[in-house]
């Protein structure tokens, strides 16, 4: 079930843009939409509202927003927060966007900092941004949120667009048919939900399919002694075979198909079970078994024997 996005607040700001100004901006900037970027822009002020008050950003945050486009979410965002950070890969687009918000929100373009990066691999961050709100292009969507959960940990919640059966999985709970890796690794960082349904034509150029939004608030990991990356192996693993029973899927993670059985039953899980039913909480408390692979043994040299 999907919720529908609120209604924005009473007295939310105008001058949002329209088809008509986002196709002059692209048209200034030389720019034609790619598929390679994934960019699809939103032409839609009521959507862009609804969304930034589905976000519920407070006042006093830094908003980061990924792929900012050509600005139409970007301005609803600096009406907002205190400070957008926008991390834009296109150069052209970065370009133009404090130009834009110069326009549009003359009295707001000292609130908005640009990054010309790949959201994929950016490391840091000005401004401490404490919320995420974004339209994620659809090719990258779960890398790039999984990235920002992980090297930006100032994001204390979000708001995220992608593709709605993007969406489907990161929200998707143990037991679901559409729960999967995407699913586990961002329960690692966050409690996350569907938060509505966005159509095809808010969107130029219109996209084939719906996006779906996606809300999370941070929350800590689960206990465990294992690090980030030893739960997230075992979570490649279990989902890498997923109609196996993890005993079998488990089987090259652990060494065999006994050692995968025996760190299952230490960590109180059936053998018999597949990835799809384990929590977040399962695949943390399995990785601090997995066995400890042994050294090779040291051969004493052989003595040298005299011709």
């Amino acid at each position: 079930m999907t919720a529908d996005l609120p209604a924005p607040a009473a007295g939310s700001t105008d001058g949002l843009l329209g088809a008509a100004q986002i196709r002059q901006l692209a048209q200034q900037a030389g720019v034609q939409p790619t598929k390679t970027l994934g960019q699809n822009f939103m032409i839609d002020p009521n959507t862009i509202r609804r969304i930034v008050a589905a976000a519920d950003v407070a006042a006093d945050e830094t908003v980061l927003e990924v792929g900012p486009g050509l600005g139409s979410l970007t301005l609803g965002l600096l009406d907002a927060a205190t400070a957008v950070v926008a991390v834009e890969i296109d150069p052209v687009l970065a370009g133009q966007l404090p130009a834009t918000v110069r326009r549009f929100r003359p009295d707001r373009a000292g609130a908005l900092t640009v990054v010309t990066a790949d959201a994929a691999a950016v490391t840091g961050l000005p401004g401490r941004p404490t919320a995420l709100v974004a339209n994620l292009p659809y090719n990258v969507a779960v890398p790039v949120l999984l990235h920002l959960l992980a090297t930006v940990p100032t994001l204390d919640h979000g708001l995220v667009m992608v593709q709605e059966e993007v969406a489907d999985r990161l929200a998707a709970g143990p037991g679901s048919r559409t729960y999967g890796v995407p699913s586990a690794k961002a329960a690692w960082y966050a409690r996350v939900r569907r938060a509505g349904t966005v159509g095809a034509n808010v969107f130029w150029p219109a996209p084939r399919i719906s996006s779906g939004l996606v809300s999370f608030v941070r929350q800590p990991p689960p206990p465990t002694t294992a690090d980030r990356r030893e739960v997230f192996a075992v979570i490649d693993a279990a989902f890498a075979q997923r109609r196996k029973t993890l005993r079998a899927a488990l089987a090259g993670w652990a060494g065999s198909p006994a050692a995968a059985e025996t760190a299952l039953r230490a960590a109180g899980i059936d053998p018999t079970a597949r990835g799809e039913t384990l929590d977040i909480a399962a695949y943390a408390r399995l990785a601090q078994h997995r066995p400890v692979e042994p050294r090779p043994a040291e051969h004493p040299p052989t003595p040298h024997r005299a011709g």
